[in-house]
C-alpha cells in the first residue's frame, strides 16, 4: 500500500478513466520520426487475454534516477526515462504515483496498472507535449541520465550460490552437483547503481572478482510457496553483480563463512539498470547472459544451464525466508570468473564491468581504488 496515498477501488478506478480519456484524446496525434513511438502498434496492447499472472499485459522497465533528495521512481520507455515525481503536472495521472521504487513495488497491481498506463498515455501523447517534457527535464534522453539501482534497499538481498553447471565444474572440478541449493544473504548496503564505481577495498584489493547474475525482484509476499505457484509471485528481472574478494576462497570448505565476507565489501552488489518486469521477458528460463571486461566476453551462458529451474529455487528459498515485495533473488553466476580462468584475471582500477542479459538490458560499473 502507497506511503501517505492509499489507493481505494473508486480512486483507482477514477485514474484509469482518466488515463482512458487521455490515451483516447491523443491516441491518432501525429508521431514525429525517432520519437518515442516507433510504431503505431506500439500504442496497442491487448489486455483482453486472461491469466493467472499477477502483471499479465504489463511491458514496463521501471527504474530509479538520482536527484537531490535521492533516487526517485522512474519509467524507461526507448532511449528516453520519465522522471515520475516531475511529470504530474503535464501527465495528471502520474500524480499517483509514489517517487520510490521500493513503495512502487510494495504498492501491488493497482500502482503498476497506473505505471503502465502512464506508458501508453505518453507513447500516445502529441509531439509538443513530449518537446515540452523534455526542454523541462521531465523526460531525460537515455544516454544523459544518472540512474540509481531499481531497488535501494530491499529487505532481503538473497545470493544463490553453486547454481550453474558450468560454474561448479570450473570452481570444483568434477565435484557432483548438490543435493540441496545454497545460499547466502549479501549485504544490502552493498548495494549500488549502474555506472557507480565499484571500490577496490583496501583491506583487499588484489583478488576481487565479477560475478554476472541473472536476478528476480519480488512483486508480493512469497513464502512456502509451490513451484508452480513461485513465478506468480514475481515482479520482473534486473542484474546483479555478485562481486567477490577471492582472498579465501581455498578456505571455502573449512572456513566458508570467511569466503561469503569477502562478497559484503561496500559497492561489492551493482544493480540495475532497471526491472523488466517479467511478462516482457520471453523465456525466463532461457536468458541469454554476457559479461564483459574492458570489451572482453568472460561470461557468456543461459539460464537454462542452472542445476535447479528458477521455480524451483524461488520455492526452495521460499520455505524459510519470508520474502517481501521488493526483495531481490540473484540466480548465481555462470563459468567464465576470473578466479576461474588460467591465467586468472582478477579487477583493476580502471577496468570496466559490462553485464547484459539479453531482453533486459546492460549493468556497467567502472572498477576504482578505494578511496
Amino acid at each position: 500500500m502507497f506511503v501517505g496515498r492509499k489507493i481505494g477501488r473508486a480512486d483507482a478506478s477514477r485514474v484509469r478513466t482518466a488515463s482512458e480519456n487521455l490515451f483516447s484524446a491523443t491516441s491518432h496525434a501525429r508521431m514525429a520520426p525517432g520519437s518515442l513511438t516507433s510504431s503505431p502498434s506500439a500504442l496497442s496492447i491487448d489486455r483482453s487475454q486472461p491469466s493467472n499472472r499477477l502483471y499479465r499485459g504489463f511491458t514496463v522497465k521501471l527504474a530509479a534516477i538520482m536527484s537531490p533528495g535521492g533516487p526517485r521512481s522512474a519509467l524507461v520507455v526507448n532511449d528516453f526515462v520519465l522522471d515520475l515525481a516531475r511529470s504530474g503536472a503535464l501527465l495528471p495521472i502520474a500524480r499517483w504515483i509514489p517517487t520510490s521504487t521500493d513503495t512502487l513495488i510494495a504498492g501491488g497491481a493497482e500502482g503498476l496498472d497506473i505505471l503502465r498506463r502512464i506508458e501508453d498515455a505518453l507513447r500516445a501523447a502529441a509531439q509538443t507535449l513530449r518537446d515540452d517534457m523534455i526542454e523541462t527535464g521531465v523526460l531525460t534522453p537515455l544516454s544523459s541520465a544518472r540512474l540509481a539501482a531499481p531497488v535501494a534497499r530491499p529487505g532481503i538481498l538473497l545470493s544463490h550460490a553453486r547454481a550453474y553447471h558450468s560454474h561448479l565444474a570450473e570452481m570444483e572440478g568434477a565435484a557432483p552437483p548438490p543435493r540441496y541449493p545454497a545460499g547466502f544473504i549479501k549485504n544490502v548496503h552493498a548495494i549500488v547503481g549502474p555506472d557507480a564505481p565499484i571500490r577496490l577495498p583496501r583491506a583487499a584489493p588484489s583478488m576481487v572478482d565479477f560475478e554476472g547474475e541473472v536476478s528476480i525482484v519480488f512483486s508480493r509476499r512469497c513464502h512456502g510457496v509451490s513451484p508452480a505457484e513461485a513465478l506468480d509471485h514475481v515482479l520482473g528481472v534486473t542484474i546483479v553483480n555478485d562481486m567477490s574478494a577471492r582472498d579465501w576462497v581455498e578456505e571455502m570448505k573449512t572456513f566458508p563463512d570467511r569466503n561469503r565476507m569477502g562478497k559484503q565489501f561496500p559497492t561489492f552488489a551493482p544493480m540495475g539498470p532497471w526491472i523488466v518486469t517479467l511478462d516482457d521477458i520471453a523465456d525466463i528460463n532461457d536468458l541469454h547472459m554476457t559479461t564483459r571486461v574492458n570489451g572482453e566476453v568472460m561470461q557468456d551462458s543461459r539460464t537454462s544451464d542452472l542445476i535447479w529451474p528458477l521455480s524451483d529455487l524461488i520455492s526452495y528459498y521460499s520455505h524459510w525466508y519470508p520474502f517481501e515485495p521488493g526483495d531481490v533473488l540473484t540466480t548465481g553466476s555462470p563459468a567464465g570468473v576470473g578466479y576461474g580462468r588460467d591465467p586468472k584475471r582478477f579487477l583493476e582500477p580502471g577496468d570496466v564491468v559490462e553485464i547484459t542479459v539479453d531482453g533486459v538490458g546492460t549493468l556497467s560499473n567502472p572498477i576504482a581504488a578505494e578511496s
